[in-house]
């Protein structure tokens, strides 16, 4: 009797080990992407039915939503973010970590996106609007702006969104998003909104981002797809939406016209040179949190300096207060962090700390941000 059950034991285990082995190959080999998979016969035929349908279309359908749509939507790809684990059976392989969006801005190949849509990827593949997917490369990562560059190498001509100009953007007027929300499944969505507001001001963590505000519905996936405008012109990357019981259609994108530089230099050096001051701050919030009692005096608390650092050299000491910085009032990290952007490696910046009771002005000679190895 127990020969009999450890032998249909072992059977059922070695009939699981199979099962468990063939469902990991299919895995593998579907979600390892071809260097160039064509598009399937059912894309091909729903964009003829597409073609043929306009042909009909009255110009009161034919608005200018389904123009960008058509427009903008072939530029517009999804983005596989992989990672390798481990599995029962203590092997290796590649799973999708997540999902999001893309647009493809130069006939080079290149694709603009957000950073967290590739951070932490060991393989990207790219899927555009035609179902054809390629592996792609990230060229460059900015997390302080939540953007990033990723370059896949295409047999056939691209489809290249063009960007508008962010700056001349106007409150109601309409605003399109495009991308993948979900995942691929819902592929090439497209919502409509307005245009809600202008330099919403949103600061996550220590950082502060300048973003649109679109009614647009923008939901997981669509990071770093496009926010359109009426004309067919990329004015912002979709970036974020407030989550929150009660909340509907607040949306944010990056202004295109801030994007542009960033995207610049992240495809040319793979990072933004910024100016670094090298210090670690307690601003009033922070000490709250942390339950820390200091009299900051609306300034904020220098907790270390980093050795050889700009600050270190210019004399400012652990326990300062910076008050200042280059002529403005600081209360909090995020204030001088945007007042740090805005200034040029080599800059001389002058800097107002409280030593005690005492107010002392030192001049900082801002150096470039260390590389941090990834």
């Amino acid at each position: 009797m127990k020969q009999t059950i450890v032998k249909k034991t072992m059977a059922a285990l070695l009939a699981m080990s199979f099962t468990m082995s063939f469902i990991t190959m299919g895995c593998s080999s579907a979600g390892k992407a071809k260097t160039a998979e064509q598009p399937s016969k059912a894309a091909v035929q729903q964009q003829e039915q597409m073609q043929e349908a306009e042909k009909k279309m009255s110009s009161a359908r034919n608005t200018p939503i389904v123009q960008a749509a058509k427009k903008v939507g072939p530029a517009v790809v999804g983005i596989t973010n992989k990672a390798l684990v481990r599995d029962y059976f203590n092997r290796t392989q590649m799973v999708e970590k997540g999902s999001g969006s893309g647009v493809i801005y130069s006939k080079d190949g290149l694709i603009a996106t957000n950073n967290h849509v590739v951070e932490g990827a060991q393989e990207i593949v790219v899927s555009l609007a035609d179902g054809t997917t390629y592996n792609g490369k990230v060229l460059g990562t900015d997390p302080t702006t939540d953007l990033a560059v990723v370059k896949i190498d295409a047999k056939n001509p691209l489809t290249v969104a063009e960007f508008g100009d962010s700056d001349s953007l106007m409150v109601g007027e309409p605003a399109i998003a495009i991308g993948n929300p979900l995942g691929m499944e819902f592929r090439g969505s497209v919502t409509a909104g307005v245009i809600s507001a202008l330099n919403r001001s949103v600061d996550v963590g220590e950082r502060r981002f300048k973003l649109i505000q679109t009614d647009a519905a923008i939901n997981p996936g669509n990071s770093g797809g496009a926010l359109v405008n009426a004309d067919g012109q990329v004015i912002g990357i979709n970036s974020a939406k407030i989550a929150a019981s009660g909340v509907e259609g607040i949306g944010f994108a990056i202004p295109i016209n801030e994007a542009k530089p960033i995207l610049e230099e992240l495809a040319k050096n793979g990072r933004v040179a910024r100016p670094y001051l090298g210090v670690s701050l307690i601003d009033e919030d922070t000490a709250k949190r942390f339950g820390i009692g200091l009299d900051l005096r609306g300034g904020l608390f220098v907790a270390k300096l980093f050795q050889d650092g700009p600050a270190y050299k210019a004399g400012i000491r652990p326990n300062d207060i910076i008050t200042k910085f280059n002529g403005k009032s600081v209360k909090s990290v995020a204030d001088l962090r945007e007042l740090l952007n805005k200034c040029k490696i080599g800059d001389q910046v002058p800097v107002t700390v409280l030593r005690g009771d005492e107010e002392v002005d030192r001049v900082v000679t801002l150096t470039e941000m260390p590389k941090v190895d990834q």
